[in-house]
């Protein structure tokens, strides 16, 4: 506990994902109020039981934060119930293997008609999955952003943390629509912490390495079970040689939302990552 955050609220969006969860029980350790958003309630309701089982204070909201109205009107239920909002954490996002292909380069078979089914390319996807994993990672942080900065700019305070991805630097593989929505995340946390830093609101965001979850699991295997050919070269790639795990991104959320330890610190996108970007590959 620390009695500096007894009175602060925290707004969690993708809380009930593999990094945000963690993410959500540490900022409750501390002793500040946590609202756990995403669009299944019963999801975020096992988190909401783990830490406040814990001791901690949090509650659940039910929201689709790439709808605009839906997303204001949630903040404005959070400022009715706790009266204000000092943290955003925008953990919303993922990726859709619909949106993916399965080579990596351009392949003359995928223009024809009777294509072999391993060949699926850039023009076989689904650019309706492609579209949306573009929207829920850049507009499903906007409006968030959008939405309770109205609060925090009243309040003259706040401090957002958006999630960045290895692909904001450099894409990777076969990752067009995520790497493309990543980008974006360190261009619009720059451009937004520039627009409301004059309100007193700080906007920062962190870049996660690959960490351990369930997806990971299946595309890069784990040490203990055997790695797949991806997942030893981004073993061989990292610096550290190991996976990160959601726990990792706690310390660096939490230096980001401390105005005591990051007052200027405003616009950046800091790597989390074993190390990951130090190599160039050559």
């Amino acid at each position: 506990m620390d009695k500096y955050f007894e009175d602060k609220v925290a707004v969690v969006t993708g809380a009930a994902g593999t990094i945000c969860s963690e993410v959500a029980k540490d900022l409750a350790s501390t002793g500040m109020t946590v609202v756990l958003v995403g669009r299944t309630l019963e999801k975020l309701q096992k988190v909401e039981a783990q830490i406040n089982a814990a001791g901690g204070k949090a509650t659940a909201f039910a929201c689709d934060v790439t709808d605009k109205a839906s997303t204001e009107e949630l903040a404005a239920k959070v400022i009715e119930k706790f009266g204000k909002c000092d943290y955003l954490v925008n953990g919303a996002g993922g990726n859709n293997s619909k949106a993916v292909p399965k080579i990596v380069a351009f392949d003359p078979r995928e223009l024809e008609e009777d294509r072999p089914e391993n060949i699926v390319g850039l023009y076989n996807v689904d650019m309706e999955a492609f579209e949306k994993v573009i929207l829920t990672n850049t507009m499903g942080s906007v409006y968030p952003m959008l939405a309770f900065a109205k609060y925090m700019a009243k309040q003259g305070s706040g401090s957002i943390v958006n999630f960045a991805s290895m692909n904001t630097y450099c894409p990777l593989t076969k990752n067009f629509a995520y790497a493309m929505s990543k980008a974006a995340v360190a261009n619009f946390t720059q451009s937004f912490a520039a627009y409301f830093a004059n309100a007193g609101i700080r906007i920062n965001a962190v870049a996660p390495g690959f960490v351990v979850n369930e997806r990971t699991k299946t595309v890069l295997g784990t040490p203990e079970t055997g790695l797949t050919k991806r997942g030893q070269d981004v073993i061989d790639h990292t610096p550290t040689k190991k996976f990160g795990q959601a726990h990792d991104m706690c310390g660096c959320v939490r230096f980001l939302l401390d105005e005591r330890m990051s007052s200027f610190v405003t616009g950046v996108t800091i790597p989390v990552d074993g190390g990951f970007l130090t190599l160039s590959g050559v």
